[in-house]
C-alpha cells in the first residue's frame, strides 16, 4: 500500500471513512481492485491511524456518488494536487452551508462541478 498514492488527512475529525476491505466488500471488488480506483484518480484518500481510509461519503450505497469520479477530474485537470482536492471536497460552503461531498449527494452536485471548473487554475 506504500505505492498508492495517498491525501494529506486534513478531513475534518469526525468524517466517517472506509478501510480498502470495507469498500471493497461494498461494491464486490477486490482490495487490490480498490487500490487501483484510488491510483487511477477515481477516488481519493487519506491515511489515517496507519490505514487508507476513504471517506464514507463518496459513495451512494455499493457504487460511488455519481458526480464524483469527474468531478475529481475537472479538479485535477484544474491543476488541483490530490491534497487540495480533498481540502476542497470537504470544506463548508458558507452559501450552501455544506461540502462538495454532502452536495454530490443531492440536486446542488452539478453546481459543485461548475463550482470546481470556477476554481480551476
Amino acid at each position: 500500500m506504500g505505492s498508492v498514492p495517498l491525501s494529506e488527512d486534513t478531513l475534518p475529525a469526525d468524517t466517517e471513512v472506509l478501510s480498502v476491505s470495507q469498500v471493497s466488500s461494498r461494491m464486490g471488488y477486490s482490495n487490490s481492485k480498490v487500490l487501483n480506483l484510488i491510483t487511477d484518480e477515481r477516488l481519493l484518500a487519506v491515511r489515517r491511524d496507519g490505514q487508507v481510509a476513504i471517506p464514507a461519503l463518496f459513495f451512494d450505497g455499493p457504487e460511488i456518488t455519481k458526480h464524483l469520479v469527474g468531478l475529481i477530474k475537472v479538479l485535477f485537470d484544474g491543476g488541483f494536487s490530490r491534497d487540495e482536492a480533498m481540502k476542497w471536497l470537504f470544506e463548508i460552503q458558507d452559501d450552501l452551508g455544506i461540502c462538495p461531498a454532502e452536495a454530490l449527494h443531492g440536486h446542488q452536485a452539478r453546481e459543485m462541478v461548475r463550482r470546481a471548473q470556477a476554481e480551476a487554475f
